[in-house]
C-alpha cells in the first residue's frame, strides 16, 4: 500500500485467542470458524490478529508495534510462529535495518516483541539500532501497575524485558500530545485505552493513513463500542474514536487495524443511516 512517498506493509504473527484472564494462545482460521458454528455457547475467549506495521520511505524503516515476539527467544518453544524476524525477511530486511519503533502502548500483545533473550540468557533489543518511542504517561502508568500487580482484563503489562530498553536509553519518552517523528509521521496521544495510548498518522502528497492501535482494534469496532471493560477511561476513548473517525472520513484516509483477522485495512464510507462502511484495500 502507498501513502504518498511511504510504502506500508502489514506484518502478521497470525491468529490468536485471548482469554478473559489475559492468557493468549495460537489458533488458526478453521478453529475460529468452528467456534462460530457453536450457537448458544458463550465463549470465554476472543479471536484476534496480531498485525504490526512496517513503513518504508527509502531512508527510514519504521515499525509500529512489535507484536508478541513468540519464537524470538533462545530455546523458545514457539518455533513455528511468525514473528518480526520472519516477517521482515519477506521484505529483505533484518531487525537491524529498522530505524524507528513506535509503540502505541505497552500491553504485552503490542510490545513483547521489542526484546528477546539470547543464547546467554541476556535480554537484547530486537531492533538493535532503533529508538523506541512511547508516551511518558504510558511508561509511568505501566510501572505503577507492575508495582501494585493490579489485574487488567485482557492483555496487561509485563515489563520484565522492557527494563533493558530503559537502561540502555532506547526508550524515547514523549510528553507532547502531538509529536512529529519526522515529516509525514505524527504520533497522537489519544488516551482512553491506557493513559498514554497513542495512534500514528501517516501523511504525504495529499494521502493520509491512521494506525489505530487499540483505540479501534478492528473493523468490528467502527460502529459500536465494545471496549468498555478494557479501556481505562471509556469516555476519553469514545471521544477520541469519534473525532478520529470523523477526520478519517473527511480525509478519505486509509485505516490500519492491529487486531483484525480479515479486513486489516480500508477507507471509510457511510450508509444512509450514517453507519461507517469499510472499503477494504489489499
Amino acid at each position: 500500500m502507498k501513502v504518498g512517498r511511504f510504502e506500508i506493509e502489514q506484518l502478521s504473527e497470525g491468529i490468536f485467542e485471548i482469554f478473559e484472564d489475559g492468557i493468549i494462545q495460537k489458533t488458526d482460521a478453521s478453529a475460529i470458524t468452528a467456534k462460530k458454528q457453536q450457537s448458544g455457547i458463550r465463549s470465554s475467549s476472543t479471536p484476534i490478529g496480531i498485525n504490526p506495521i512496517l513503513i518504508k520511505d527509502g531512508k527510514h524503516n519504521i515499525l509500529l508495534d512489535t507484536g508478541l515476539g513468540w519464537g524470538l527467544d533462545h530455546n523458545s518453544k514457539y518455533t513455528n510462529t511468525s514473528n518480526l524476524l520472519t516477517n521482515l525477511d519477506i521484505f529483505g530486511l533484518t531487525p537491524a535495518d529498522i530505524t524507528h519503533v513506535v509503540l502505541t502502548h505497552l500491553h504485552f500483545d503490542h510490545s513483547a516483541g521489542s526484546t528477546f533473550v539470547d543464547h546467554r540468557t541476556s535480554t537484547q533489543p530486537t531492533m538493535p539500532y532503533a529508538n523506541y518511542f512511547i508516551q511518558k504517561k504510558e511508561w509511568y502508568f505501566a510501572l505503577e501497575h507492575n508495582q501494585i500487580k493490579k489485574e487488567i482484563p485482557g492483555a496487561g503489562y509485563n515489563l520484565d524485558e522492557l527494563y533493558k530498553l530503559a537502561a540502555e536509553d532506547k526508550l524515547v519518552m514523549i510528553t507532547d500530545a502531538c509529536f512529529e517523528l519526522f515529516p509525514g509521521i505524527e504520533l497522537i496521544r489519544t488516551g482512553g485505552h491506557t493513559p498514554g495510548h497513542q495512534i500514528v498518522k501517516i501523511q504525504d502528497s495529499g494521502d493520509t493513513a491512521y494506525f489505530l492501535g487499540d483505540l479501534i482494534p478492528s473493523e468490528h469496532h467502527l460502529n459500536h463500542y465494545a471496549m468498555r471493560q478494557l479501556d481505562i477511561d471509556p469516555v476519553e476513548s469514545k471521544k477520541a474514536k469519534t473525532l478520529i473517525l470523523r477526520q478519517a472520513l473527511k480525509e478519505k484516509a486509509l485505516l490500519l487495524f492491529y487486531h483484525s483477522i480479515h479486513a486489516k485495512a480500508g477507507t471509510l464510507d457511510q450508509d444512509k443511516d450514517k453507519k461507517f462502511i469499510l472499503r477494504e484495500v489489499s
